[in-house]
């Protein structure tokens, strides 16, 4: 009879740590949409579909030449397309071509559930479809915060194809991005418990396996120039992370790690030094616009 208690007790308590973990899973996938304020003149806003049909808003700022290069910004979790708004004025005042879109479950765009860079992959190509509609040869650069930086490199068919890629705060696979934010709240005991409970959701969810969910390996198939940028007080995207992302690039590689900079202010960094080198890495490898 107390075996049977304690057995049922035990059942309980599993179902219990089950349950609250697949609830924290759908709370951190709940979309965040905001009206987004329309971008100054020469800007507008633009409406995309996704691949699977989900609508995007964007903002679009033409360049100087109809088919001159051109760069996608992708936000990180949690924000829109306006974080990128001192980028794009810059990049357009530059003479580029530039296209700001809200990832799904953000901003403007359509209110469904965030799946941490595996479907936003389909709204990162929508972007690039969109800039290359009518000038198939157009050159390319992205600017990915985290979540951007994912959803540039977790395409079906691998990384967009682009030019170049300015990478910020971008973890390098599902399992140690909830690793380290549970370690951050809670402890590494806890974090070693939480994790699988958390990160294998992605079956159920979405179908894959938490290793298809690894901006890392999509690097490792990227050949083209990139420039990884990391805060060296980033508990979320840690500097060991930022290191092996690093090491996995391929093709001509540039590594800047900021001092005293946690993880929301690498992705939103715009500083003097940050321009200089995002406008050098663009002009080798996209021209001048």
């Amino acid at each position: 009879m107390r075996f049977r208690r304690a057995l049922i007790i035990l059942l309980v308590a599993i179902l219990i740590v089950l349950g609250g973990a697949w609830a924290f899973g759908s709370i951190a996938a709940r979309p965040l949409v905001e009206p987004v304020p329309a971008p100054a003149a020469p800007g507008r806003v633009v409406e995309l579909r996704s691949v699977d049909g989900v609508r995007l808003e964007g903002s679009f700022w033409p360049g100087r030449r109809p088919n001159g290069p051109a760069v996608l910004l992708l936000h990180g979790i949690n924000s829109s397309r306006a974080s990128f708004t001192r980028h794009a004025t810059w990049l357009n005042g530059l003479g580029y071509t530039v296209l700001a879109i809200d990832l799904r479950g953000h901003g403007g765009s359509a209110a469904v559930p965030r799946t941490f860079g595996l479907y936003e992959a389909r709204d990162a190509a929508a972007g690039l479809a969109y800039l290359r509609a009518g000038a198939p040869d157009r050159k390319v650069g992205i600017i990915g915060t985290s979540l951007g930086g994912a959803a540039a490199l977790l395409g079906d068919n691998g990384p967009l194809p682009v030019q170049a890629m300015v990478l910020q705060a971008v973890y390098p696979d599902l399992r140690k991005a909830i690793f380290n934010r549970i370690t951050r709240v809670a402890g590494r005991p806890i974090a070693w418990l939480g994790e699988p409970l958390l990160s294998d959701q992605s079956w159920p969810r979405y179908g894959v396996p938490p290793s298809r969910i690894a901006p890392i390996a999509g690097l490792r198939r990227f050949g083209g120039p990139v420039l990884i940028i990391g805060g060296r007080a980033d508990t979320n995207t840690t500097v060991d992370d930022t290191l092996a992302f690093y090491r996995a690039a391929r093709g001509p590689k540039q590594l800047w790690l900021l001092n005293g900079v946690g993880h929301a202010a690498t992705g939103s960094i715009f500083t003097s030094e940050y321009r200089r080198r995002v406008q050098a890495l663009f002009a080798s490898s996209l021209g001048q616009p």
